[in-house]
């Protein structure tokens, strides 16, 4: 960090309306003597993120120049808005380490308004290649979650919750195909946010986006689980090209109504019916779960056979019966009824006597 704290303040006020990279756009000057700024990308209620190139080094490479506004201007609270910045700087730089997360370049702050430094994705986001290719299929969504829940998972690992997980917030990358999650709304809100008051733990303001944030995120109570129902609704984007706000919600229970606007199989209707729960103990609670249920899939029907309490299906000939039957069962069930076979036989060798007395007994002629 190279400016005092006392300084910021009154640096900020001369250079409210228009800051250094918005003024340097297309001007041929160049920012912190490195960056030559090429237009803006995009403005939120945390700052603006600029297009630029780093001529400092070989290629002068592309990179992405994130400015973030601190909306104070005691020195104090601009202190204590300098060392959370220092702090969540460093979070970014871990997160940046996953290749599909992008890189943290530098970060540095200029006349009261900090700035980080990115990796730039070069690719469309989600929601363009939609209004491009149209929806996906089940299979591609199905694959989409295969590359997207391992960030999520690595994420999480980070202790950070993302809290804006959507369509314009995941690119696929042009080079290589990879999936990147941009865009991380839960650091942007510890670097603005410097007066909070509230306890320990809660958010003192709202981050995301309405209708791909669940409700214990509007009430300022984000869990991991949070991240998981906006996977789950940007799924469904990605399957009708409609974005959530588009969709019937029921009116006792607050779901969105779904189910009669996508064709996808049973197994997979349940696992995206989970992720979108409204309640949040009856939600994945963690990534590895939805993990778990989307790889029990192409085991469904051995394990239908496992669960099968009965020795042999309704309308089909025993083993004893039909000697081609074999072909008919899964070798999980011809092991099964092995096993029950070789303990019947072991219970008669041990007691016979007892043995006779229980099948006079199931025969209904004891007594």
């Amino acid at each position: 960090m190279e400016s005092s704290t006392v300084s910021l303040a009154s640096s900020r006020q001369s250079n409210r309306q228009l800051t250094q990279p918005a003024q340097l756009c297309n001007s041929g000057q160049l920012f912190r003597d490195r960056y030559q700024v090429l237009r803006a990308l995009g403005r939120g209620g945390f700052g603006m993120t600029f297009l630029a190139r780093n001529v400092a080094l070989p290629g002068a490479p592309l990179c992405v120049i994130k400015q973030l506004c601190p909306k104070v201007d005691s020195p104090v609270v601009l202190r204590r808005a300098c060392e959370r910045f220092e702090r969540e700087a460093k979070i970014l730089s871990q997160l940046g380490s996953h290749s599909h997360i992008p890189s943290l370049l530098d970060y540095f702050q200029v006349d009261g308004e900090f700035y980080l430094v990115q990796e730039y994705v070069r690719g469309l986001t989600l929601t363009k290649e939609v209004k491009q290719n149209g929806v996906q299929s089940e299979r591609a969504v199905k694959q989409f979650l295969r590359e997207m829940l391992p960030i999520l998972q690595f994420v999480h690992q980070q202790q950070v919750i993302h809290r804006d997980i959507k369509p314009p917030n995941l690119i696929r990358c042009q080079d290589d195909g990879r999936l990147v999650l941009i865009d991380f709304g839960a650091v942007k809100e510890q670097i603005s946010d410097v007066n909070g008051t509230t306890h320990r733990g809660l958010s003192t303001q709202f981050v995301g986006t309405i209708g791909f944030a669940p409700p214990e995120q509007l009430a300022l109570r984000p869990t991991y689980a949070s991240d998981i129902y906006a996977v789950g609704v940007t799924c469904l984007y990605l399957l009708t090209g409609r974005p959530p706000m588009e969709f019937v919600y029921d009116s006792v229970t607050a779901e969105i109504m779904w189910q009669d606007e996508v064709d996808v199989s049973d197994h997979f209707g349940k696992v995206l019916t989970r992720m979108l729960r409204v309640s949040l103990r009856d939600r994945y609670q963690s990534v590895d779960q939805v993990l778990r249920a989307l790889d029990l899939e192409p085991y469904l029907d051995n394990l239908a056979d496992c669960m099968n309490t009965q020795r042999r299906l309704a309308g089909v000939p025993s083993l004893d019966q039909d000697e081609d039957a074999s072909a008919r069962f899964s070798p999980f069930t011809k092991t099964a009824d092995q096993i029950r076979s070789w303990r019947t036989r072991l219970k008669q060798r041990q007691n016979p006597q007892a043995w006779n007395q229980h099948e006079l007994a199931s025969s209904g002629y004891a007594g």
